[in-house]
């Protein structure tokens, strides 16, 4: 098993080698937004994976519980206090490829780190808008909802309960998301209007363009995990854990099994609490063949 994992990681490390550079942000003007909205016609109902995220109950209960669980988990982290953080040292991981070892705690304060997007908030107001445009996503539309959306984004189920017993334990909440640097008050304000509290950039909010690794966030995470013992992190994609989980050479299937390896299979629910998302991610990805597998196939009259 352990040389069939190490193989994942070399192909992920392929895959991650090189930073991305910082984006330029896009900006969408008034004229650009009347001509979407005359072009395209209100799809009838919202895609399905926004019907069951935002609408479903069943949606609503998958953040409560993992919410539920990771406070449990925090709180029993901080009466008794762990040795090391749950983010991995990637430095040692590259230069030597052993196991994953733990950035260690020392002295550190403890801390909780989430992503914020479909992980402490639920972004109702942007993704309904790029729903009835018919589109899966448009970066300018989702630039100018970082900037305006404060008051319209929403506290996912649980998130608001569960910031506040961690915080009252004395664990600093901290958001490491990929809405961008130069929308850093907007984000501030949006997080504090769905009643998530404080968070200040540079101090418990990190953001794409705080470093030169663009939508990486394994820089931030060493960044975080250098000033703090971490002991939960959140989020609802893999890259939200490490960036070696979105290698470009991993197939669908390969990407499963490393990510539900010996690696990292007790991390789940144990330190590290992923939220469900089927809106979108690198998830969101794969043909008839890369999804089901050929045992499986079958048809009537068989």
């Amino acid at each position: 098993m352990r040389n069939y994992v190490l193989g994942f990681v070399a192909l992920a490390l392929a895959g991650c080698a090189t930073p991305n550079p910082p984006v330029a942000v896009p900006t969408l003007t008034k004229d650009a937004r009347v001509t979407q909205m005359d072009e395209k016609s209100t799809p009838a109902s919202p895609p399905t994976g926004q019907q069951w995220l935002y609408g479903s109950a069943e949606g609503s209960i998958a953040s409560a519980q993992v919410y539920t669980a990771m406070t449990d988990y925090v709180l029993g982290k901080a009466k008794n206090r762990p040795q090391s953080s749950v983010i991995v040292d990637e430095n040692i991981l590259v230069i030597h490829g052993t196991n994953p070892a733990f950035v260690p705690c020392g002295s550190k304060p403890l801390a909780a780190v989430f992503d914020a997007d479909e992980t402490l908030i639920w972004n109702v107001g942007a993704m309904r808008y790029m729903a009835e445009q018919g589109k899966v996503f448009d970066p300018a539309i989702w630039n100018e909802w970082e900037k305006s959306g404060a008051g319209k984004a929403v506290a996912m189920p649980g998130a608001t309960v569960a910031l506040k017993t961690m915080r009252d334990a004395g664990v600093t909440i901290i958001a490491n998301t990929n809405r961008t640097a130069a929308n850093a008050k907007a984000t501030e304000d949006a997080l504090r209007a769905a009643g998530l509290g404080e968070l200040k950039h540079g101090e418990t909010l990190y953001l794409m363009g705080d470093d030169a690794m663009g939508s990486d966030k394994d820089g931030r995470r060493a960044t975080i995990a250098a000033k703090y013992c971490v002991i939960a992190l959140a989020g609802d994609q893999l890259g939200d854990f490490r960036q070696m989980f979105n290698g470009k050479r991993l197939t669908v299937r390969s990407r499963t099994a490393f990510a539900n390896s010996s690696f990292f299979e007790n991390l789940w629910g144990n330190g590290w609490f992923l939220f469900s998302n089927p809106v979108y991610g690198p998830s969101i990805r794969g043909g008839y063949d890369e999804i089901y597998t050929p045992e499986t196939k079958w048809e009537p009259g068989q």
